[in-house]
């Protein structure tokens, strides 16, 4: 998928972000960290990203 989205961005194409959800995670555990992404972040701040889940917390 990587090589994909590197494609699709240099012909000036863009995606809102990838989120790759965690198969060692329930769905209700997915789904709290997107919720968590979503109340966390600017509007703009994934565009053109591919990022896996769980996210690290510091």
């Amino acid at each position: 998928m990587p090589v994909h989205l590197a494609e699709h961005i240099t012909v000036n194409r863009h995606v809102p972000g990838i989120f790759i959800l965690n198969q060692n995670l329930s769905i209700g555990e997915n789904i709290e960290e997107l919720i968590i992404v979503a109340l966390a972040s600017e509007d703009d701040e994934y565009q053109d990203r591919i990022v896996y889940l769980p996210l690290p917390y510091k």
